[in-house]
């Protein structure tokens, strides 16, 4: 809500980025640019960009597919969509029944949305997080809001890093 600019990434890791109304975990999709549409439209929903943003997350899977295996795609938009970007977002949704995309199945995809380059930093927070497939596997069975959030908190806050 406008309770001022969201904390970066570093501090709380992606989970510090998401919003808990842009996690849906009961969503259905026809195809991979469905599922792009509605990770786009959860960042519209919580006001972190506006509706032009998502062509902008199209054009890019257009360009590049965002998937990073693990059943898992990144969506997130082009240089030139970055005007549409309000603040730093993530959206996350998980498709139980999967969505074709290009070849593979996706389950979770983690929409970004960044002013600058805020995205790469991002990108690398969730590729750490993605590349332990416990991690994957546990956000794609995600009971709720809130175990998504604690999955996407930053590991070195968790003892067992120690």
């Amino acid at each position: 809500m406008a309770d001022g600019a969201a904390p970066a990434a570093s501090a709380a890791g992606p989970a510090g980025l998401l919003d808990p109304r842009a996690i849906r975990l009961a969503v259905a999709a026809a195809s991979k640019e469905d599922a792009i549409q509605r990770c786009g439209q959860a960042l519209v929903d919580i006001g972190a960009v506006d509706p032009s943003y998502v062509d902008s997350m199209l054009e890019r899977e257009r360009s590049v597919s965002t998937y990073v295996g693990e059943g898992v795609a990144i969506p997130h938009g082009t240089l030139s969509g970055k005007d549409s970007v309000h603040r730093d977002a993530l959206s996350f949704l998980r498709f139980p029944d999967g969505v074709d995309w290009g070849g593979s199945e996706v389950r979770v995809a983690i929409g970004i949305a960044a002013k600058g380059d805020g995205h790469l930093e991002i990108l690398a927070e969730l590729a750490e997080i993605l590349l332990d497939p416990d991690r994957a596997a546990a956000l794609r069975a995600a009971p709720d809001a809130g175990a998504v959030l604690r999955l996407l908190a930053p590991a070195d806050d968790d003892v067992e890093n120690a």
